[in-house]
């Protein structure tokens, strides 16, 4: 068994979706004593977006890449390579600007490839038969019925983002993540605390009917 442990945050210590993910795979590897710990940190160390020189790799046959167009080609292999050797892909998912980190949408764009995460015939996705489980963190509250519900685009973006490889995320959350350091937000500290523990809970409970059966 192998999981895939990607980290998107740039905060580094003080990351909760960092931590969080964290806890995700302390809880895996009690499940998969044996198992192995791809890591990726897309915050430490972002992938090049796609860019004139060799993003168009994905629409120009392999025999007519320029050099960067190679580069950029065999750059994405490696990436769908990781997607296929794991069994589960773990995803620290915080929210920027309202939206995904640019890092997240590099290694989503990476990743959509003709041939090697969809078949470019039939349109099917190529990396569905894995599990997907994405920690999703939000500064504020975007819940329904506060003023700022449906500023949330990272996390109804991720799934239209990654349909074509067939990867289906299960999303656990956890928000108002900066009430216990904004004085401003410090009445909806009990909020944060209730929504932390609940995320921690699923993520203790998710490899559960796993460890049952060992």
């Amino acid at each position: 068994m192998n999981l895939l442990h990607i980290d998107s945050s740039i905060r580094g210590d003080w990351s909760v979706s960092r931590r969080l993910t964290a806890r995700a795979v302390a809880t895996w590897r009690a499940v998969h004593p044996d198992g192995t710990v791809t890591y990726r940190d897309l915050g430490a160390d972002p992938l090049p977006h796609l860019d004139s020189a060799g993003g168009l790799a994905r629409m120009t046959p392999p025999d007519q890449h320029s050099p960067a167009q190679r580069e950029s080609w065999e750059l994405s292999e490696r990436l769908v390579d990781e997607v296929k050797r794991a069994d589960v892909v773990l995803l620290g998912l915080p929210l920027y600007n309202y939206g995904a980190p640019s890092s997240v949408k590099a290694w989503v764009d990476h990743l959509i490839v003709p041939g090697l995460a969809y078949d470019p015939t039939t349109q099917q996705g190529l990396l569905g038969d894995r599990e997907f489980v994405v920690v999703a963190t939000r500064g504020g509250g975007y819940a329904e019925g506060t003023p700022r519900n449906g500023w949330d685009h990272a996390e109804p973006w991720l799934p239209h983002g990654l349909s074509l490889t067939g990867m289906q995320p299960r999303f656990i959350s956890a928000e108002l993540t900066l009430a216990p350091s904004v004085p401003a937000m410090a009445e909806l500290i009990p909020l944060h605390e209730a929504s932390l523990a609940a995320a921690e809970k699923e993520i203790d409970n998710l490899w559960v009917a796993a460890s049952a059966q060992r």
